[in-house]
């Protein structure tokens, strides 16, 4: 889709159409009024060089800059302006406030969800490693290696003559003095 100004300027007729500079619009012509025109007074179509370039959108368009110097400028103060500066400031913290309150709740479970996890993540790893405690202490406790230990350190099991057996306390006593 073209746009307006280079609609309008592709129906123009180039300068060179203009002035004539087609060989078959100028036979047997000279007069100004008769250019880019035959014999008959019919309008000739100018031939269009291939190689030039169509015109960009806007390119008749010149853009200037002028610099402008505002360091002597010196703002003055409004009083008026202070105030409502520290209201607007206020109102800002007011609504950041009660912007965190609305959220905390969500906030607090997420994180409570995360130490829950935590905590579920810990617990599979104690109760792994009380079976494994478990199944160490049996293989310290089992019978085989309880008689292995006191073959190891010259233990034996002790006759008769070296078992002595305590009395048990009379029934009602509570302390015996000697």
């Amino acid at each position: 889709m073209a746009t307006l100004p280079a609609f309008f300027r592709k129906n123009e007729l180039p300068a060179q159409a203009r002035q004539g500079t087609d060989a078959r619009s100028n036979q047997g012509t000279d007069a100004p009024g008769n250019q880019g025109a035959d014999a008959r007074g019919n309008k000739m179509r100018t031939v269009r060089d291939p190689f030039r370039l169509r015109t960009l959108p806007h390119e008749h368009l010149f853009l200037y800059t002028k610099r402008i110097d505002n360091s002597r400028l010196v703002r003055e103060a409004d009083p008026k302006s202070r105030p409502a500066c520290w209201r607007a400031i206020g109102a800002a913290c007011v609504v950041a406030l009660l912007v965190m309150i609305a959220f905390a709740p969500s906030v607090f479970t997420t994180i409570a969800g995360y130490k829950l996890e935590d905590l579920r993540v810990e617990e599979r790893r104690l109760v792994e490693e009380d079976r494994v405690l478990d199944v160490q202490k049996a293989e310290l406790l089992s019978p085989a290696r309880l008689d292995q230990l006191a073959r190891e350190n010259n233990l034996v099991t002790p006759s008769s003559s070296q078992v002595f057996h305590l009395e048990g306390k009379p029934q009602g006593a509570v302390a015996m003095a000697k």
